[in-house]
């Protein structure tokens, strides 16, 4: 067998210290965290009652995709004739250990995978962690590893994002740790690595390639290569700053309904044509309210104009009859939340008031893959609530009537040659 090396930061992952049940390994590009641990488990199946869990977000084929690269690690330790090897299960045929992969969510990518699998787990890896982000899919499955008579561990494996991010809330900033630190920290073990670790397994060109990032785009070295925390996420698509509301300037409000998974996001909205400045204030951003705690809040806001997401025409018709509020669906079309995004990247943006939730939806609002093709439908609550008014009230090409419940009255709107209410 060849020699294999790795960082010695990974040794508390191989003695296993007493009373530590999470690993959170972080670092990034070329810090070799994904080998590591693999090369870990697959040397942690020749233990007798070993059952691996890992998994990755999205995982279509385990065959193609992760299982090669455990192969790799098995031929590395010539081991080979001890492993049965299926589409989506390792086992080591001397001890009757394995590793089962899956992904946590199903191929459609609206619901958690039922993993039927989970008896007898006492290990979870859980590869590109950043990917979950809801916390509660991760208890989930982390409350059911709890095998008898063996050590149960959790392994989170990840590229940083940014501060917003449950696991850096979690086992950063609730338990007072640093990121970037190597060390134990009540059951947690934290080991960052970046690619200084791991420089013998590197080639030249992959070294020259670094230090022309870290010399020309400073930012892309500390984040990408040298795995920090984000306080802003890559690709991020709205620059923003905080100032105070306008109150000379009319104002609306945009409504998106949620209920368990999302919430209700309700935000105040300000456009000011004239120096191309949207003023925005958070007014409430709750999950779970039944409709009748969303019609009281809506009653008590500020009269003016709501503009409501269209997929809800019953709840937009109980709030204007229950509120006796001026409410209307956005208008939307083909290309409608690629065009409105657009239309608001024309506009500064500034943040009013107590909106910490809609601080954190700007800072984590991002282009998905790198040609930024389209939004990803990831904090966008108050974004989306906001959208609808400026699809609605700044955008030219889109014709609308505004509709007052107490009393209809129209004009002619003489910038725009459509209707327009006069309140």
């Amino acid at each position: 067998m060849s020699q294999i090396n790795i960082s010695e930061k990974y040794a508390p992952l191989f003695v296993q210290p007493e009373g530590v049940r999470y690993y959170v390994i972080t670092g990034g590009r070329g810090s070799s965290k994904s080998f590591s641990v693999a090369l870990w488990d697959c040397l942690k199946t020749f233990e007798q009652k070993s059952k691996t869990l890992y998994t990755r977000y999205t995982l279509v084929s385990a065959k193609k995709s992760i299982i090669p690269e455990f192969q790799e690690k098995i031929d590395l330790l010539n081991a080979t004739e001890h492993f049965e090897v299926t589409n989506n299960e390792i086992i080591n045929t001397k001890t009757g250990s394995s590793i089962l992969f899956s992904g946590i969510k199903t191929s459609s990518g609206n619901q958690t995978a039922n993993l039927k699998s989970l008896q007898g787990v006492s290990c979870w890896i859980l590869d590109e962690a950043e990917e979950e982000t809801d916390e509660l899919n991760f208890d989930k499955i982390d409350l059911s590893i709890r095998a008898k008579d063996s050590k149960n561990i959790v392994i989170l494996i990840l590229n940083p994002t940014t501060k917003e991010h449950w696991i850096y809330k979690r086992f950063f900033e609730d338990k007072g740790v640093q990121d970037g630190w190597n060390g134990i920290k009540d059951d947690t073990c934290y080991i960052h690595t970046t690619y200084e670790d791991n420089e013998e397994n590197l080639s030249q060109s992959f070294l020259n390639s670094i230090e022309s990032i870290k010399i020309n785009r400073p930012d892309k070295y500390k984040y990408q290569i040298l795995g920090g925390w984000r306080n802003k996420a890559e690709g991020v698509i709205f620059n923003w700053d905080y100032g105070k509301m306008d109150e000379s300037l009319s104002f609306y409000y945009g409504l998106d309904f949620g209920f368990v998974n999302d919430p209700d996001a309700c935000v105040k909205v300000a456009i000011d044509q004239k120096r191309q400045i949207i003023y925005l204030e958070e007014m409430f951003y709750e999950y779970g309210q039944q409709i009748e705690t969303v019609a009281k809040r809506v009653k008590e806001l500020e009269r003016s104009q709501i503009v409501a997401d269209s997929a809800e025409a019953r709840l937009i018709d109980y709030l204007r009859k229950e509120s006796q509020v001026s409410i209307r669906a956005v208008k939307k079309g083909a290309g409608s939340v690629l065009e409105g995004v657009k239309l608001m990247q024309n506009y500064t943006i500034k943040v009013c008031g107590h909106s910490s939730n809609l601080v954190k939806e700007l800072n984590n609002y991002a282009w998905s893959g790198k040609g930024k093709e389209y939004p990803k439908d990831d904090y966008n609550h108050l974004i989306d609530a906001a959208r609808y008014v400026v699809w609605t009230y700044a955008n030219r090409q889109s014709e609308y009537v505004h509709i007052d419940t107490e009393q209809a009255r129209f004009s002619r709107n003489e910038d725009t040659g459509y209707n327009k209410q006069v309140w």
